[in-house]
């Protein structure tokens, strides 16, 4: 059994984008702290939590970091928001 421990914080958005989005920016924010894995956050409907929708890539990267970039993104994997 593992000894890692997942919390669910429900916050409601008016859509899919809109819940990706703002799942991002509380994601990255999120990141200042150590315990902090925002590559596994994905949003779901209220009434069908069992079918998640990823937030981030998730990919592997050097260093044993994740890929913060939307899940569909073109390029390289990266930390860090490209403009």
């Amino acid at each position: 059994m593992s000894r890692r421990y997942v919390i669910h914080l429900p916050v409601v958005a008016n859509d899919l984008p809109a819940a990706q989005r703002l799942a991002r920016v509380v994601g990255r924010w999120m990141t200042v702290l150590p315990m902090m894995d925002p590559g596994g956050t994905t949003v779901s409907t209220e009434d069908d939590q069992n079918v998640r929708h990823w937030v981030f890539c998730d990919a592997p990267m050097p260093g044993g970091r994740r890929c913060l970039l939307r899940p569909d993104h073109d390029g390289e994997c990266s930390r860090r928001l490209r403009h």
